[in-house]
C-alpha cells in the first residue's frame, strides 16, 4: 500500500512539473517519468517522502479528481496512452489541487468564494490556477464564483474577464468579478446593489420653528431656497442615526429621533440607481448653530408658518406633500414609524424595524 502511494505521489509530482511548471523552487529536482514505470529524482529522501505520504493516508488527503484539473486525458477508467496501469494511480494528491485550484470556501447557496488573500503573486500563475480551478469546479457541480481582487492585484482583472468573468461592483479598495459556470442556466447570482439611501431631517423646536439650510452647491430650482439638512447614511448605518449625523454636521445642532413620518421611492436618480428618500422628526437637544463651511452656505431657525410658504414647496405636490404630513404629525394626528429593535431567529441578527404605534402610553401620537 505505501508503495503504491508513493508511486502514485512521485508521478503526481511529474505531472505537476511537467503540464503547470509549477514545481516549488528547490523542492524537486530532474523529476522524470518513464513509460514504465514512475521515478522521481528529488531532494527529499524517499524516508522523508514515505513519512509525508503515511501521514497524508492517515489524515485522509488522498481521493479521487478528474485528470482533467491539469488537462490531462486520464479518466480511472482508461490508462494512461503510456500503457502503465492508470486504474491502480488515479488518486490525486490534495497537495498537487492545492498548487493549481485557486483557495476558495463554499457559500452558503454551494458556489464558490475564492480568498482574496491567497491569491497567486503573479500574473502567469493567476491565469494557470484560474482555467485549472474553472474546470475543477465545473466537474464538482459548483455554479457561481464570487472573484475579489484587490487593488494590489488589478492586473489580474483582464485575465479573469477573457476568461468569461464579469464585473459585480467595485469599492475603494477591490473590484468584485462573478463567474456561472452553467452557461445553459440563467445565472441566479444577485445583482449589484440598486439603490441608494438618503434622509432628511424635520427638526422642529417649541417656538414652531424649523432648522433649515442653504447649500453652496445645489441646483437652480433650489437656488436661494431654504430647505431641510438632507444626506446619503453612510454603510451599515441606520435611518434614525444617520438623519441625526447629517443634521449635526451641517448644521451643529444635536437632536434625537422621533420617527420616520414619510419616505420616497424614485428610479433612475444617480447612476441608473433607485433611491429611497427618509423623512425623519427630529428633536432638537441644543439650539446654537454651526454650519459645515465646505457645503452649507447658511443655517437658521425659520418659522414653520414661514418655511412652507416658499415657493417650491407650493408649487411643488411633493414637497407640498410632505410638509402636510409633517404638521399632522405635529398636531399627533398622524402617526409615524419607530425604530424597535430585534433579533430574527431566521440569521440571528440585531436589526431595526420601524412600525408605528398606537399604544396609551405613546405621547407623540394620538391618532386613532
Amino acid at each position: 500500500m505505501e508503495s503504491s502511494l508513493v508511486d502514485t505521489a512521485a508521478a503526481t509530482l511529474c505531472l505537476a512539473a511537467a503540464v503547470g511548471g509549477r514545481r516549488r523552487a528547490g523542492s524537486f529536482l530532474n523529476c522524470s517519468c518513464s513509460s514504465k514505470e514512475y521515478r522521481v529524482s528529488a531532494s527529499y529522501s524517499i524516508g522523508r517522502m514515505l513519512s509525508g505520504v503515511r501521514s497524508a493516508a492517515r489524515k485522509k488527503l488522498f481521493r479521487s479528481e478528474p485528470a482533467d484539473l491539469l488537462g490531462i486525458s486520464w479518466s480511472p477508467d482508461s490508462p494512461p496512452s503510456n500503457g502503465t496501469d492508470g486504474g491502480h494511480h488515479h488518486h490525486w494528491w490534495t497537495a498537487l489541487e492545492n498548487n493549481f485550484v485557486l483557495e476558495s470556501s463554499e457559500d452558503e447557496y454551494g458556489g464558490v468564494v475564492v480568498d482574496a488573500d491567497r491569491l497567486p503573486s503573479d500574473k502567469a500563475a493567476f491565469a494557470r490556477s484560474l482555467a485549472a480551478s474553472l474546470s475543477y469546479w465545473k466537474s464538482v457541480g459548483k455554479k457561481g464564483v464570487w472573484l475579489k481582487l484587490p487593488v494590489d492585484r488589478s492586473e489580474f482583472v483582464p485575465i479573469a474577464v477573457k476568461e468569461g468573468f464579469k464585473y459585480h461592483h467595485a469599492e475603494e479598495a477591490y473590484v468584485m468579478l462573478t463567474y456561472w459556470i452553467p452557461h445553459e442556466e440563467p445565472c441566479m447570482l444577485p445583482a449589484n446593489a440598486s439603490h441608494q439611501v438618503g434622509v432628511g431631517g424635520f427638526v422642529i423646536n417649541d417656538q414652531m420653528e424649523v432648522l433649515v439650510v442653504q447649500e453652496k452647491y445645489c441646483g437652480s430650482s433650489l437656488d436661494g431656497a431654504w430647505k431641510l439638512p438632507t444626506g446619503f447614511i453612510l454603510a451599515s448605518e441606520e435611518i434614525f442615526t444617520g438623519a441625526t449625523r447629517e443634521v449635526k454636521e451641517e448644521t451643529g445642532v444635536d437632536t434625537e429621533f422621533v420617527d420616520v413620518v414619510a419616505f420616497r421611492h424614485a428610479h433612475n436618480v444617480a447612476f441608473q440607481k433607485s433611491d429611497l428618500f427618509f423623512i425623519c422628526m427630529l428633536r432638537p437637544t441644543s439650539n446654537n448653530i454651526k454650519i459645515d463651511e465646505t457645503e452649507i452656505q447658511a443655517a437658521k431657525w425659520m418659522p414653520l408658518e414661514e418655511f412652507v410658504k416658499q415657493s417650491f414647496i407650493q408649487e411643488d405636490h411633493m414637497f407640498q406633500k410632505i410638509m402636510d404630513i409633517c404638521i399632522q404629525r405635529l398636531r399627533k394626528c398622524y402617526c409615524g414609524l419607530t425604530a424597535h429593535n430585534v433579533i430574527s431567529r431566521f440569521d440571528g441578527r440585531r436589526s431595526t424595524l420601524y412600525y408605528n404605534v398606537s399604544e396609551p402610553e405613546d405621547v407623540n401620537c394620538n391618532a386613532s
